[in-house]
């Protein structure tokens, strides 16, 4: 009111005296609405045009002030002060804004639409004025028209086209009808550019509808053909809301051009024809029957596997228990079980008596008998599981349960900061109503309480509970084997894949730890926080490949604290690449380098089974090794079929390498994370094709397993890349790729791709857990190492 009061007393001593003193001649004149007043004014005269305007309590209507300067000077710009009850309006023709590195842009015609302010009679009739002046000697010709916006409030699921540019915002207003707690207001426009603003504010004086200022207050996006903000009735007291329209000066904040480049700053600039047309609609959105639908129909689908899994368990049971009862009168198709478990305890404790790894390493002739036995042409699992009971049974207990303690322990120093950065980051957008700081589909982005996406985060529970049913299951199969050890029942001690269930209970915390980070990530989807989304999914992608290679190595897997250090280096560079790598050639040189240098030595590894070493002396063996293989005498590769795994994993490394050079994507964390899928892939694929190879089988539950996850896959993938919304490019851009709830009327394709995604992985889970257990009558020495 100060302010108001502050305005009205310069502008009428401004109305009295002169540039010099002088006295200016003030003309008042009674106007008439949607007439166009062409005439002219000078530093002596002013005018000020009254009108009368009928308030209504129960209806709102619009006044638009629409100006013309005819003069070309810019020197001495008119200035316009429209004065009302409770509100002053002013700005100067013409209108001078501002873009980046200050550069101005003129604008001769401006329309402005007046805030209507509130009245609590039926109704009231107000004048206001417009009063215009200018500094100027010489005169300024200008038009004026003002006019009833009939059209100014919106109604409910109708659609109503304007246009507007930088100097013509549009604003309009809309009432809750009864009944009504939530709607989405839409705006779309066939136009990419000029890049635009759409803002929602309450009703109060003044309307913040300049570039300048619509970040003020309210609610606020830059859009380009696309833009959606969903309003709840409980945010706006009044029950009603504006809805403000603004072109920006520029398109930069809409991933546009920057087209001109002064070179005096103060040199103004043509922005030629800015106009948009634009179209608008409020919907109402979703009530809260359709949120306890979409709860029940989550909570639904992934207690439905429990259910299944509690079925087949009751069926596993009676089969075992037909099994056993038959087991006495049939004969063994290797001829194991004729031998006594005397023997076979004497047998195992005098022939590995002298190879305990951990506790004679360092010993000579324990490093021989590892040479002879890991570099045999064909090796056999029980070559690679030489430790005898007390060493598996403290293998068991601590060391493979070292993985799941490390990760638990990583899952909550990581996790906490987690939560509070996006609690902080929902509270920010919440505060400053800038919705430009997360990525969201905003056309099926369903608020509860401060969140802003609940849809999105609810869909992510698939990974909690399918990660908790694969724990329950794995416990479940630990306990049976334990029963078995104590029973010392033949096939848990000398035949089948060792049991090492460590690294199955690590990858379902993951698994569990991914729905969370995921939920987290999409409190505020952006680029500085995707690596919450994909931290996990490189650990679940590490663990799965260190299981497929422990199956069949489990004396030489690495150990969890030599796993995890290597994941934390994946993860170190998966922000560098965030921080450093968009468009930077230096960090995708080195990287590429490290990448290759990497795939290397884990060929190397895996090659020649551990029995290297990386010394000084390494290059004297590669030369010596390539004179005698290559140039002396041309032999082929010893170990065949670990050479094919090698290349080919060797191609696709540095094809990928070679891809990320060349092309630099945006998105390094995604390319990372392709980098361990293909890998991963790859490695299962060969273990499939060399276990069929082998003359193994796979048991009808696991090509079940197989088959459901690789349709399951399939379908996932499709939806992920849809593509809702990507912060590879401006929040603008990101919303032209937005698109309406597909399920429900509650989930996206984004929240399809989490559901089919997490069944998918739970799936990939039991594929690795059963994919063996063929072999569990199967004698150690029997089962082939590839």
């Amino acid at each position: 009111a100060f302010a108001i009061l502050y305005i009205q007393f310069c502008y009428l001593k401004e109305t009295k005296l002169g540039a010099v003193g002088e006295t200016k001649n003030v003309v008042q004149k009674d106007a008439e609405f949607d007439v166009t007043y062409n005439d002219t004014v000078t530093s002596e005269n002013q005018t000020i045009y009254a009108f009368n305007h009928t308030v209504s309590r129960n209806k709102t209507e619009g006044v638009r002030v629409s100006v013309d300067v005819l003069s070309q000077g810019f020197e001495s710009p008119i200035l316009f002060v429209i004065r009302q009850k409770q509100a002053v309006l002013s700005f100067q023709v013409p209108l001078i804004l501002r873009g980046l590195y200050q550069r101005k842009y003129p604008y001769k015609h401006v329309g402005r639409t007046l805030c209507q302010p509130p009245t609590r009679a039926a109704s009231e009739s107000q004048y206001f004025f417009v009063d215009v002046s200018t500094l100027s000697n010489q005169g300024t010709n200008y038009q004026l028209r003002v006019s009833r916006v009939e059209s100014f409030t919106l109604q409910t699921d109708t659609k109503f086209s304007f246009t507007a540019s930088p100097s013509q915002p549009q604003y309009f207003k809309y009432v809750f009808p009864d009944g009504i707690d939530t709607v989405i207001v839409k705006v779309n426009s066939e136009m990419n550019f000029p890049c635009s603003v759409m803002s929602i504010q309450d009703i109060q004086c003044p309307v913040y509808d300049l570039d300048n200022n619509v970040a003020f207050i309210g609610m606020y996006q830059t859009m380009t053909k696309k833009g959606a903000i969903t309003v709840q009735r409980k945010d706006f007291p009044s029950n009603s809301f504006y809805v403000v329209i603004v072109v920006k000066t520029e398109d930069e904040a809409c991933g546009g051009p920057l087209r001109f480049y002064p070179l005096r700053p103060d040199e103004l600039i043509d922005a030629g024809n800015r106009s948009k047309v634009l179209d608008v609609m409020v919907s109402p959105a979703i009530n809260s029957d359709i949120y306890v639908i979409g709860m029940l129909f989550c909570l639904g689908i992934f207690l439905s596997f429990y259910l299944l899994t509690l079925l087949v368990a009751c069926l596993e049971n009676k089969s075992s228990e037909a099994v056993t009862d038959s087991a006495t009168s049939t004969d063994n198709n290797y001829g194991y079980m004729d031998r006594s478990l005397d023997s076979v305890g004497r047998s195992r404790q005098e022939s590995l008596s002298s190879v305990e790894e951990d506790d004679y390493d360092t010993l000579d002739d324990i490093n021989s008998d590892k040479n002879i036995v890991r570099t045999k042409k064909f090796l056999c699992v029980s070559d690679l599981a030489r430790k005898d009971k007390r060493i598996l049974k403290w293998s068991n207990s601590s060391q493979m349960s070292h993985f799941s303690r490390n990760i638990a322990t990583i899952a909550v120093f990581y996790a906490l900061p987690v939560v509070q950065l996006v609690i902080t980051y929902q509270t920010v957008v919440n505060v400053t109503g800038n919705q430009d700081i997360c990525y969201y589909n905003f056309l099926c982005a369903h608020p509860l309480g401060a969140l802003s996406a609940f849809n999105n985060i609810l869909s992510n529970l698939g990974y909690v509970m399918l990660g908790l049913l694969f724990l329950l299951i794995v416990l479940k199969r630990d306990i049976v084997h334990n029963r078995a050890l104590v029973r010392n029942n033949l096939n848990a001690l000398e035949c089948g894949i060792p049991k090492h269930f460590g690294l199955f209970y690590a990858m379902g915390t993951a698994l569990m730890m991914e729905g969370l980070l995921s939920a987290c990530y999409h409190v505020c989807p952006n680029y500085t926080n995707f690596q919450f989304d994909t931290s996990f999914m490189y650990m679940i992608a590490g663990l799965c490949m260190l299981k497929l290679y422990q199956k069949r190595h489990p004396d030489i897997n690495a150990s969890a604290y030599t796993a995890y250090a290597c994941l934390a280096v994946v993860i170190f560079f998966s922000v560098l690449g965030v921080v450093f790598g968009k468009g930077n050639t230096v960090f995708w040189i080195v990287f590429s380098v490290i990448h290759i240098l990497a795939t290397l030595l884990l060929s190397t590894q895996l090659y020649y089974m551990g029995r290297w070493r990386l010394d000084s002396g390494i290059l004297r063996r590669m030369v010596y090794v390539i004179y005698t293989d290559c140039i002396r005498q041309c032999s082929g590769p010893m170990y065949i079929d670990r050479m094919v795994l090698i290349v080919m994993g060797n191609i696709v490394n540095w094809c990928l390498a070679a891809y990320g050079l060349i092309e630099r994507p945006n998105d390094f964390a995604s390319y990372l994370l392709a980098i361990a899928i293909c890998n991963l892939l790859l490695y299962f694929a060969f273990y499939i094709i060399m276990k069929l190879r082998s003359g193994e089988r796979i048991q009808c539950l696991a090509l079940v397993c197989i088959l459901f996850t690789a349709v399951v896959w399939g379908f996932a993938l499709y939806f992920f890349f849809q593509g809702l919304s990507t912060w590879q490019k401006t929040p603008a851009e990101s919303r032209e790729h937005n698109r309406d709830c597909i399920l429900l009327s509650f989930f996206d394709d984004h929240d399809i791709w989490h559901f089919l995604s997490s069944i998918a992985m739970f799936g990939s889970f039991l594929v690795l857990l059963t994919m063996d257990d063929d072999l569990d009558t199967v004698q150690r020495d029997k089962i082939y190492v590839f």
